[in-house]
C-alpha cells in the first residue's frame, strides 16, 4: 500500500459545535469566540478572560465525545477528521505508516482545535502528525493572512525534497474557507489528491487528482534575477516594471514577491538557479571562481550558492556597497582572511566558502568557492 503525506486545513467549528445553545447561559458563546477568532492567548487573557474558560470548556467536551463516539459520530463532530476518515475509508489504522500535518491559523483558538485533532490522531496509532502554525496566519486582515500564506509555502516547498515515494493529499474538508481556496490552488502544484467531502446524508469523498499542469519557466526565466533578489528583500519598483503583476506585492512603496510570485519561486528555482552563474548587482566573478563553479554537480549546492549570492548582492546594494551589512549577517559571518592581502571571505553553508576582495568601484571581486580547505589553500598558497 502506498504511503501517504496528508495535509490537512484546521478551522474551529470542531469547537464551536460543542456549544448548546439551547442553554441560555451558551447563548453568547458563539458571538464571544467570533470576536477572539484571531487572538493569540495573551490577547484573549488581557481582554477577553472570560472566553478563556469557556474555550476550556469546549476543548474538554470535545475531546470527550472524540473519546466516546462511534466512526460517524466523530465524522460528524470534526470536519478534518471527516476528511481523514474518508481518505481510509473509515479504517484509520490504514493510516499509521504516513504523515499527517495539521495547517492551524496562529491564533489560540486554532492551537486548541489542532491539538485536540493531533492528540486524537496518536491515540489511534496515527503518531506520526505534527501541528504547522505559519506565523502571523490568521484571517485578521490581508497582510498578516498573505505573510502566514508565504511561510506555509516556504515549508511545503522545503519539505517537498522529503516526500520522495510519498503520495500527498491535501485534505481540505475542515479549515477556514479563504485558507481553503488558497491551498485548493497551491494544492495543484504540490499535491497528488486533493479530497473534499461531499455535503449530503452520506458524506462520499471527492477526490480530485492531480492535473498535468506545469510553470511554464521560460516566461520567468528573463527575470530571474529579480525574482532571486526579491526572494531576498524589496525592490524599487523601476527594478521589476517587466516582471507579471500577479508574481509581485507590495510593502510600504517596495516590491515583493506576492503570495503567487512565492509559490510560482519556489516551483521554479531548482532550475532556474541550478543552470548557468547568474550576474547580480555589486558582483564580478573572477575566472578562477567561475571555474570552481563549473565543477559543482549537485542542483542543490547551486541553488543554495545562489540564495547566498542574491543576499549579499541585495545587502550591498541596500548599503551603497558597505560591507557592515554583511558582517552583521550571522549566515553569512563575513570576514578578512588574517595575513592575506585585503581578501575576505564569507559563508555559504558551514562547509562552503566563498573568497573575494572589495573592489575600488564598491564591487566585491569573488575568487575561489569550495571547501574551507579548499578556499584557505588556494588563498594561503598564494602568498
Amino acid at each position: 500500500m502506498e504511503n501517504r503525506v496528508v495535509i490537512s486545513t484546521v478551522g474551529t467549528s470542531l469547537l464551536t459545535n460543542q456549544i448548546n445553545r439551547s442553554e441560555s447561559k451558551e447563548s453568547t458563546w458563539f458571538s464571544q469566540l467570533s470576536g477572539v477568532t484571531n487572538l493569540k492567548l495573551d490577547e484573549i487573557e488581557k481582554n477577553h478572560p472570560e472566553v478563556v474558560k469557556i474555550l476550556q470548556e469546549l476543548k474538554n467536551r470535545a475531546e470527550n465525545k472524540l473519546k466516546e463516539s462511534n466512526t460517524q459520530q466523530i465524522r460528524r463532530i470534526s470536519a478534518e477528521l471527516n476528511g481523514i476518515y474518508g481518505l481510509y475509508e473509515e479504517e484509520i489504522q490504514r493510516g499509521k505508516q504516513d504523515i499527517h500535518y495539521l495547517i492551524s491559523t496562529d491564533t489560540y483558538s486554532g492551537k486548541i482545535t489542532a491539538e485536540i485533532v493531533e492528540n486524537f490522531l496518536k491515540t489511534t496509532g496515527v503518531v506520526n502528525t505534527n501541528i504547522v502554525k505559519p506565523s502571523g496566519l490568521s484571517t485578521a486582515n490581508t497582510q498578516k493572512f498573505s505573510e502566514g500564506v508565504d511561510e506555509l509555502i516556504d515549508f511545503l516547498s522545503k519539505q517537498k525534497e522529503n516526500w520522495q515515494g510519498y503520495k500527498v493529499c491535501f485534505n481540505l474538508v475542515g479549515g477556514f474557507k479563504t485558507l481553503q481556496g488558497y491551498l485548493n490552488t497551491i494544492g495543484m502544484l504540490y499535491a497528488d489528491e486533493i479530497i473534499y467531502i461531499f455535503e449530503g446524508k452520506r458524506a462520499e469523498l471527492i477526490t480530485i487528482p492531480r492535473l498535468p499542469i506545469a510553470v511554464d519557466k521560460t516566461l520567468i526565466k528573463p527575470y530571474t534575477v529579480q525574482l532571486a533578489l526579491m526572494d531576498t528583500g524589496a525592490l524599487d519598483k523601476s527594478e521589476v516594471e517587466k516582471i507579471p503583476e500577479a508574481l509581485i506585492g507590495d510593502v510600504d512603496g517596495k516590491k515583493v514577491l506576492s503570495t503567487w510570485g512565492k509559490l510560482i519561486w519556489d516551483e521554479s528555482k531548482k532550475d532556474l538557479l541550478s543552470d548557468e552563474l547568474l550576474d547580480f548587482p555589486w558582483l564580478d566573478y573572477q575566472d578562477i571562481f567561475r571555474t570552481d563553479y563549473k565543477k559543482i554537480k549537485d542542483w542543490r549546492e547551486k541553488v543554495q550558492l545562489h540564495e547566498t549570492l542574491a543576499k549579499v548582492s541585495y545587502l550591498l546594494e541596500e548599503s551603497n556597497g558597505d560591507t557592515s551589512p554583511l558582517k552583521k549577517d550571522y549566515n553569512i559571518k563575513y570576514d578578512p582572511y588574517e595575513g592575506t592581502d585585503n581578501i575576505d571571505h564569507f559563508r555559504v553553508t558551514r562547509a562552503l566558502r566563498i573568497s573575494c576582495k572589495k573592489m575600488d568601484n564598491g564591487k566585491l571581486s569573488l575568487r575561489y568557492y569550495g571547501s574551507h580547505a579548499h578556499v584557505e589553500g588556494k588563498e594561503f598558497k598564494k602568498k
